[in-house]
């Protein structure tokens, strides 16, 4: 009796772990594929605001392309003008804000391939070994001369052309000349007058990932000092860090207006809106710096059980809301008053939060949120001097002498000195 009951509490037991390692298989798979669709998502959202971000880019190197083979091969009477339309994609396909600089370094370039592989070939003639020779001494030419990398490849490439064509293809040096010219002309009348785009949409919609990817990572420092919840600063601080994106983009966009703002009549009463926006860049890419010190501050202070008074999550939240007024009334060319009114909020709760008494990491926190707000300011249009009087009086200082000059507090001596 004893071994039969022994025998079905095994075989029970048993049941149960299996049953336990089916539920927990289950609820893996059950994860897992919850994670493969949201990540299916959120790459088909990525892909297709990839899509909508160069609609305009791919039209206009369409039209460029056609219309220069139009020109070279209908008015310039070249039989075969493959180099003008590649010039002029080539041109268009480089980031924007260079293309002007990127014809002229199409057209040196043709000009050194042309001359270096002119003089090789008349002297030694053709093959794979002239070839090798022609492309090594045309990249170190360049290379000498102070070339940037697209002259070093146009050099080569057209010594490449030169040197492979010029036994089948008669007087091959002036169409490739020609060609350059065409194209990379053709590609500049595009931009500046049949398609110029609109230099203030190019810029809100890539300033948009920058600073909705601050404001979201705010939020989240905020929720998370408020919980106590390390792994959710944490968390927003890796997120933030992996910026590099967003602001190459930004920094794309704002050259890529100025230029077109330059270049193209149509876009010249845009100008002053754009110098507003070149100013804001690098208060811009300051706040996204600063920010990630305060959330990375803000993890230490989690780590180290350092009391969070109730206004500091609060004024980091603030933080976040000016990052979304500044970008709302930068797209409606309005004059970013409330984000500068919610920068200096942010500022009068840190100076609360302060006043009730911090740590060594939260005292760097309400430093860094001083200084991002006076950063926001300054990206509004107010003047560095100015923005750092109106964070002081919002903090509760005085212009008084000894006072601190800039937005961050001076920093209280904990007892102890804490971890990380």
């Amino acid at each position: 009796m004893a071994e039969a009951r022994e025998r079905r509490f095994r075989v029970l037991r048993r049941d149960r772990i299996r049953q336990s390692l089916s539920d927990v298989g289950t609820a893996r798979i059950t994860e897992t594929a919850a994670q493969v669709r949201q990540r299916g998502k959120a790459t088909l959202h990525d892909r297709l605001h990839r899509v909508r971000m160069s609609l305009a880019l791919a039209v206009q190197a369409g039209l460029a392309a056609g219309l220069s083979w139009v020109a070279a091969h209908e008015l310039l009477g070249n039989p075969q003008p493959v180099f003008a339309p590649i010039s002029a994609v080539g041109t268009l396909a480089v980031s924007v804000g260079q293309r002007f600089r990127r014809t002229v370094e199409l057209i040196i370039g043709v000009a050194v391939g042309v001359a270096v592989g002119d003089i090789l070939v008349h002297f030694l003639g053709t093959g794979p070994w002239q070839l090798a020779l022609v492309v090594t001494v045309a990249i170190l030419l360049t290379i000498f001369a102070g070339g940037s990398v697209a002259i070093v490849i146009q050099a080569a490439a057209t010594a490449v052309l030169i040197v492979t064509l010029s036994p089948t293809v008669e007087a091959l040096e002036i169409p490739r000349f020609v060609d350059a010219f065409v194209g990379g002309g053709i590609a500049l009348l595009v931009t500046a007058i049949l398609l110029p785009l609109n230099p203030l949409r190019v810029l809100n919609r890539a300033a948009r990932p920058a600073l909705d990817l601050l404001a979201d990572q705010l939020d989240a420092a905020a929720d998370g000092l408020r919980a106590r919840d390390r792994d959710k600063v944490q968390t927003a601080l890796d997120r933030l860090r992996d910026n590099k994106a967003e602001l190459a983009t930004l920094t794309e966009a704002i050259e890529g207006a100025k230029e077109t703002a330059l270049l193209s009549p149509a876009r010249w009463h845009r100008r002053s809106e754009l110098t507003h926006y070149a100013e804001a860049a690098d208060p811009i890419d300051r706040t996204m710096r600063n920010s990630g010190t305060l959330i990375r501050r803000a993890v230490t202070l989690i780590e180290d059980a350092e009391p969070v008074p109730e206004p500091m999550p609060d004024a980091v939240a603030h933080l976040a809301e000016a990052v979304r007024l500044l970008k709302r009334e930068f797209a409606q060319g309005e004059e970013p008053e409330r984000a500068r009114e919610r920068s200096l909020r942010a500022v009068s709760d840190a100076g609360r939060a302060y006043a009730e008494g911090v740590g060594f990491s939260g005292s760097v926190v309400v430093a860094q949120v001083r200084t991002t707000a006076s950063d926001l300011i300054v990206a509004s249009g107010i003047s560095q001097e100015e923005a750092n009087r109106m964070v002081r009086q919002s903090f509760g200082e005085t212009d008084r002498p000894g006072s601190p000059s800039g937005p961050e507090p001076e920093v209280k001596r904990p007892t102890a000195p804490p971890v990380g």
